[in-house]
């Protein structure tokens, strides 16, 4: 199986319009982040989208895909739902509608956004989706995907597990009982927006080497990074072995 990061940075993205600082200025590829996304390609060929944000089109024609089978919402903040609309070349080659995986809140606000994707009576050139609610462990794709409960501020969200990789986003509590399900991993990915200054909603790198320490991954990833981190090359030469920065059109082969 591949995980490739269609998209690793936060809800403004990387540069930040209007923004002139080192990061934002860098001519680093590393360094140009769309909103955060992720495309698993299963053993058996199958492509799931984790998270739709406003970056949708361009992730998938900036990586020559071409194909999605199904995708799997995190949670409803737009920076991870509101591409959802540019699904539409893709339902209408497949003539199918695209399934939706999500907890009910998400859901709900998924139709709430997108009445028209819903309707009864569709105007033509509407998108159409099959929602799904997950409740447990559940097979898509011929693999095994494992919803992770974690707390972003005091919002329930979900991460998901396949096979030996975990990917979390938008985190900023993990409780012991999901600890326990992140446990001999070879890969870990985990939302890192900055350096310091404790943030709400989100983990910051002191938490996240912490849980590094904790879990003990065979390797972590950081993603859904802001421009506060730092450079690529910057914080890159700082982290600790097996530890690293994520970037848009890296993958994973796990």
């Amino acid at each position: 199986m591949k995980l490739k990061f269609l998209g690793t940075g936060t809800s403004q993205g990387v540069p930040v319009i209007g923004c002139h600082c080192e990061v934002c200025t860098s001519a680093d590829l590393h360094d140009k982040r769309y909103r955060s996304s992720a495309l698993i390609t299963t053993d058996s060929g199958g492509k799931i989208l984790i998270d739709c944000g406003p970056d949708f089109r361009m992730q998938m024609l900036d990586n020559n895909e071409e194909h999605v089978d199904a995708v799997l919402l995190t949670h409803e903040h737009n920076d991870h739902v509101i591409g959802l609309d540019d699904m539409r070349p893709l339902i209408f080659r497949s003539g199918q509608n695209m399934p939706l995986f999500c907890n009910h809140r998400v859901g709900a606000e998924v139709r709430h956004r997108f009445p028209y994707a819903f309707a009864d009576v569709k105007y033509p050139g509407a998108p159409s989706f099959d929602m799904h609610e997950i409740r447990d462990n559940f097979e898509l794709c011929g693999t095994l995907v494992e919803p992770i409960n974690v707390m972003h501020y005091k919002i329930p969200i979900y991460g998901y597990k396949f096979k030996k990789l975990a990917y979390i986003t938008d985190a900023s509590f993990i409780s012991e009982t999901e600890k326990e399900n992140l446990q001999d991993l070879d890969f870990l990915i985990l939302n890192c927006i900055r350096k310091e200054e404790l943030h709400n909603a989100h983990f910051i790198l002191p938490q996240v080497l912490d849980l590094f320490e904790e879990l003990k991954p065979r390797n972590m990833f950081l993603t859904h990074i802001s421009h506060h981190l730092g450079t690529h090359s910057d914080t890159q030469a700082d982290l600790p072995q097996n530890v690293y920065l994520a970037y848009d059109g890296l993958e994973l082969t796990f």
